[in-house]
Formats: structure tokens, sequence, C-alpha cells
């Protein structure tokens, strides 16, 4: 299909203010889902261990589900996929509040609601990129503010409606809310097609698949005798048996005169299909053959390497926060008096602002991107190592905040992955590093849930956390200094025992 020049503009404003609220109502509470933890824990009574599996579900399946999510935009379009995809996030949230026990919220919340995030979360990207291309960046970085924004509301009016509503009444009033997906789904207007034609294939191209039908003759030999076996069988059934008596004393070879023409035609139709299935076979297994030699060319770049390493050990030190600051604030012995607003509230708005902060910062030419993502994954460990050691509410406060902006690194995230492999190779290795920032959401909140079943106390969990992205970071840095780069310069110079030469130029 070939459709019509980005606009750049017009209705492609439209498109950004319903992926923003899009991305507003669908991630609102999974990313606040810290408030609903507290809830889960008193009513459940399972380990914090146990309880993190449902909230780090929820933002982990959509991004380990990331190929099935494009491959589903892909085929039926942004605006269908963001109307069923409302249903399920609306449908898991509201399923949650009949929970009997915590597994049916693995279930309700963690895979139906992540799911449905992942599809929507592809579906406003892939349709605003469709229309932008100038404004492109400005345009991603707006919708991508919806889910920091959706953070910083949900965390106070999810604890609001607990308290008013109790916990399943806040689930209901939350799921019903999402249906508001459906409206913003219903503008997403696909761009129209081109009226031009599509290009025609030149002669040099149709004639190989022709060609080869009729020339390999061991195919064809092969499937023309099962074709007429399995002809004569189906054709006794359906006539009476004295009929076939009578066509095999006519005709040896079971075939009437009078059909020969139309069998024969069959036949060949039957042959080219067979062969067109092969041939579509072999090509894509080839492409899955090949797809896997990239990945394997991907990983041998000592960069791209360390990166895979940073981002896994990143997502699980670095997103429990998210998910748990409210319940260190609680072990802590903090009395609610002293909040002024929820530590999650604090994450969400300094997420958004450090995506917009960050973002600008790489566009500068004489920033690298590299290592400003460096510096954000250590200054992260930092910030989480430090978290054992505040017992005050002031004191978690500021840590959320630094943790919350820089989080916010995802938005220079595709920038850092551009120039690790160049723009042709970015979707194949973003996809790669997307699925293993989803198993490190999946398994981050669960393991510092468990240190803290193990110890009593969040002070090793924490530490761990911290750890984790601090060697990602360092591993990362040592990766990208230039001082490889000399190495390999200096490896790839000839040896001293064989000569250059140049052409003389004529006088």
């Amino acid at each position: 299909m070939v459709f019509l020049k980005s606009p750049d503009g017009g209705w492609g404003w439209v498109i950004v203010l319903v992926s923003f609220f899009t991305q507003f109502f669908c991630y609102g509470s999974p990313l606040a889902v810290g408030v609903l933890y507290l809830e889960w824990l008193d009513t459940f009574g399972e380990g914090k261990g146990k309880t993190a599996w449902i909230g780090s579900l929820a933002n982990g399946v959509g991004l380990l589900a990331s190929p099935v999510c494009s491959a589903c935009v892909s085929s039926f379009g942004a605006r269908p996929v963001t109307i069923f995809s409302g249903f399920m996030v609306a449908g898991g949230l509201m399923m949650s509040s009949f929970a009997p026990n915590i597994y049916f919220l693995f279930f309700s919340y963690g895979i139906i609601v992540g799911l449905g995030c992942g599809l929507l979360y592809t579906a406003t990207v892939t349709i605003t990129c469709q229309y932008f291309d100038k404004r492109r960046g400005l345009a991603l970085g707006l919708i991508s503010t919806g889910s920091s924004v959706g953070l910083f509301i949900y965390a106070a009016l999810q604890r609001e409606l607990i308290e008013l509503y109790g916990l399943d009444g806040c689930l209901l009033i939350v799921g019903a809310l999402s249906l508001n997906i459906l409206a913003c789904g219903s503008l997403m207007r696909p761009l129209e097609l081109s009226d031009s034609p599509l290009p025609e294939k030149s002669c040099l191209e149709k004639v190989p698949d022709q060609y080869l039908i009729y020339h390999e003759k061991e195919n064809v030999e092969e499937n023309t005798s099962i074709l007429e076996k399995d002809y004569n069988e189906e054709k006794c059934v359906n006539l009476s048996s004295r009929e076939c008596k009578q066509d095999s004393i006519l005709n040896p070879n079971g075939l009437i005169s009078i059909h020969a023409k139309e069998t024969d035609t069959y036949k060949q139709k039957v042959v080219e299909q067979t062969y067109f299935c092969k041939q579509l076979a072999k090509k894509k297994w080839q492409l899955y053959l090949n797809y896997w030699e990239e990945t394997l060319f991907l990983f041998k770049n000592k960069v791209f390497l360390s990166l895979f390493i940073a981002i896994l050990l990143f997502d699980i030190g670095g997103f429990p926060p998210s998910l748990l600051m409210e319940d260190v604030a609680r072990s802590s012995n903090i009395s609610e008096e002293e909040y002024v607003m929820p530590l999650i509230s604090i994450i969400g708005i300094m997420t958004a602002i450090g995506k917009l902060v960050l973002g600008v910062l790489a566009d500068f030419k004489w920033i690298n991107t590299l290592y400003l993502y460096v510096i954000t994954l250590i200054m992260t460990g930092v910030a989480l190592v430090a978290i054992p050691f505040a017992k005050s509410y002031i004191i978690l406060a500021i840590l959320s905040g630094i943790l919350g902006f820089l989080t916010g690194n995802w938005s220079i995230f595709p920038y850092v992955t551009t120039k690790t492999v160049g723009i042709e190779k970015l979707a194949h290795a973003y996809g790669v590093l997307m699925f293993f920032a989803g198993l490190g959401n999946s398994l981050g909140p669960p393991i510092v849930g468990w240190f803290y079943d193990w110890t009593q106390t969040y002070d090793i969990a924490f530490c761990f956390s911290g750890l984790c992205v601090l060697l990602g970071g360092l591993l990362l840095l040592v990766a990208a200094l230039p001082c490889w780069d000399n190495c390999n310069n200096k490896s790839a110079k000839p040896p001293p025992n064989t000569y250059s030469y140049t052409v003389a130029s004529s006088v």
C-alpha cells in the first residue's frame, strides 16, 4: 500500500492529542500500581515478591510481546487495534475488581492489561509516525509524556478512590475511565491511499517464476504422478462403481478423453500452486535465517552487547522504585500526615520533565548521547543505593524526583541505539533491546520483593538494584571509550611488508 505524504500538521495534531490521552488512560493505572500494591498486600496477605508480579507483568508483557503488537498494527491498522485494546484494558481493570486471589490478578491485571497497553503503545507510535516526518521527534515526545502525566495523576486519583469506594470500587472506576480510549481510537483516521499506481514488475522479474515452474522436471513429474493418483481416486468415489469400471475399460490410465483438457488444466494449476508454496516456504525460512544471522552480527558489536546488558540491568534495578516506593515509605514508619503528595506522583511528573530535558540535550551536536545515557545510568545507580539511608519523607521525595528525572532517559534511548548500530539496523536492534527491557521490567520488582521477604528490610534489595544499574553503566562506559577505536584503527593498518600503490597521473 502507498500512503499519501505525511502532512506534518493538520489532522496530525489531532492524532497527537488523542495518542497523548490514549497513553494517559492506558498507562496511568499500571505505572501507578504502587498504590494498588499496598492494598493487595493487605487484602491477600501474600509475600511482597509474589505480589510484585502483578505490576511487573502489567509493565513488562507489552514489551515482551512487541513483535506480536507490531504485527497486529501492521495487519489491521491503528484504529481497530486501539478500539479493541481499549476494551482489553478496561475489561482487565474491571475484572480485577472481582479477583478472588492473587493468581487471578496475574491474568486480569498483569497479562490482559499489560498486553492491551503494549498494543496501544505500538498503535499510537505507528500512526503518529505516519502523520509526521519533519516534526516526528516533537510529536513522539509529546505523546510519550502522556504516560508520565498519567502516572502523576493516577497515583493521587487511585489513593483517593480507594479511601472513598475501596479497592474494588477504585478498579471499576479506573476501568470505566479507560473506556475513553475507544473515543480516542475512533479519531485515529488513517492516511488515505495514494492514487498513484504501484510500480509494475519488469519483465525480467516476472520471467524466473514461470520459467522455473515449467523447467523443474523432477518436481513437475512428481506432482503430476501424485495428482493423477488422487484424481482417479476422487473420481471413483464420486462416480458409481459401475461407471468406474466402464471408465477403466475404456481408458487404461483412468482418464476420460472428454475431460482430458480439464484435467490437464487442473493438474497444471495444482503443480504451479505446489511449487509456489514450496518457494514461499523457502523464502520464509531464508528470512528467518537472515534475521538470526543479523542478530548474531549485532551482538558482535561490543557497544551493542554492552548496551544490551545495560538496558537489562537498568530495568531490573531501575523499575522497582516506581512500584515499591510507597511501601518503602511505609516500611520506614513515615506517617501519612507528612505526605505532601504521593512519592509515585513525584516520580511521574519528574519523568515527564526528564524526557523533555534529556530529549532537548540530545539534539545538541556537541553532546554525545551515548555518554549522556551512561551518566544517567551511573547517577540512577547512586540514587538507588542511597534509598536505604533515607528515613524521612523529604529525603525520599528528593530521591524519587531524581530517579524520575533520570528515568526520562527512555527518550534518548532510540538516539543511543541509532548511534550504536546505524539507522539501517535501528528497527531490528531496537526490537531486540525492547524485548529484554520487558524481561527486566518483569523480573525487577519480584526480585526486590523476594529480598525483602528474605531479609525483612529493603536495604539489601535496593543496594542490589543500585549495583545492577551501576554495573551496566560502567560496562557501557568502558565499551564506548574511544581508545577501542584507536586500537581497531591500528590493527586495520597494513603490515610493514605490504606496499600500497597509487596510479600515476599521465602527463
